[in-house]
């Protein structure tokens, strides 16, 4: 069972993360299932644990179907 870290005026899912790696497409992953899941328009993604804050604004994919799970396999690389 996966929780939100925090989910602000009850329309940005905000996940928080202390990783000394940077941020991984496991992490955009779990926060656009957060997305796809509660129906939000904005995610943020924050890394306070490397030497610089890290952090990704996140949208959920343009789909209208069914919540699946989305993996490393399906997100965008840059």
């Amino acid at each position: 069972m996966f929780y939100l870290d925090l989910l602000v005026e009850d329309q940005v899912v905000v996940e928080i993360k202390a990783f000394s790696h940077p941020l991984t497409n496991d992490e955009l992953a779990q926060i656009i299932n957060y997305l796809k899941a509660t129906g939000k328009e904005v995610g943020l993604l924050f890394n306070f644990g490397r030497r610089k804050l890290e952090y990704r604004r996140v949208f959920p994919p343009k789909s209208t179907g069914p919540v699946q799970r989305v993996g490393r396999d399906n997100t965008l690389k840059k």
